[in-house]
């Protein structure tokens, strides 16, 4: 188990920011590239054990809501199937990957900003590990940029 971690300061007030995240259905609102996601079931966008099924860059994920805190104002999600290494990075792929992230938000008094963590865990085969750990810090401060970004369009 590896673990990928990225954290920074937003200049947006906490009950912003998670007004657009906590909804588990609301990924196409903030991170570049989702052109879709559904709840199915039925379910609400933040009832713990909904499933999300959303198009990043073309290919369809499904992530299940692990955890859900409105008073932490933190959630988790964990990947339903393996992720496959994206195509074309390397030509030796690693095996496909299990994983759960958390974003887990905390105030900044000073300026009424947040802080945000955005942590993924990674289950992997041991000579694997360094590959997808890699790969993982380097998409989730994308996301996290892509979250300022929409929290900008918002305020404007």
């Amino acid at each position: 188990m590896t673990t990928a971690y990225y954290s920074t300061v937003l200049d947006h007030p906490m009950e912003t920011v998670w007004a657009l995240i906590r909804d588990f259905n609301n990924y196409p609102a903030y991170i570049e590239g989702v052109s879709e996601s559904v709840i199915e079931d039925d379910k609400d966008g933040d009832e713990i054990g909904a499933v999300r099924r959303f198009c990043y860059l073309g290919n369809w994920i499904r992530q299940r809501l692990a955890g859900h805190s409105d008073e932490a104002h933190s959630l988790t999600y964990a990947g339903i199937e393996p992720l496959p290494f994206p195509a074309g990075l390397t030509p030796d792929a690693p095996t496909p990957v299990r994983y759960e992230g958390t974003m887990h938000l905390l105030p900044v008094v000073e300026g009424n900003r947040t802080f945000i963590e955005w942590f993924v865990k990674l289950d992997t085969a041991p000579q694997d590990a360094d590959r997808w750990q890699a790969l993982f810090q380097s998409w989730i401060p994308d996301w996290t940029h892509s979250l300022e970004r929409s929290l900008g369009r918002l305020a404007a």
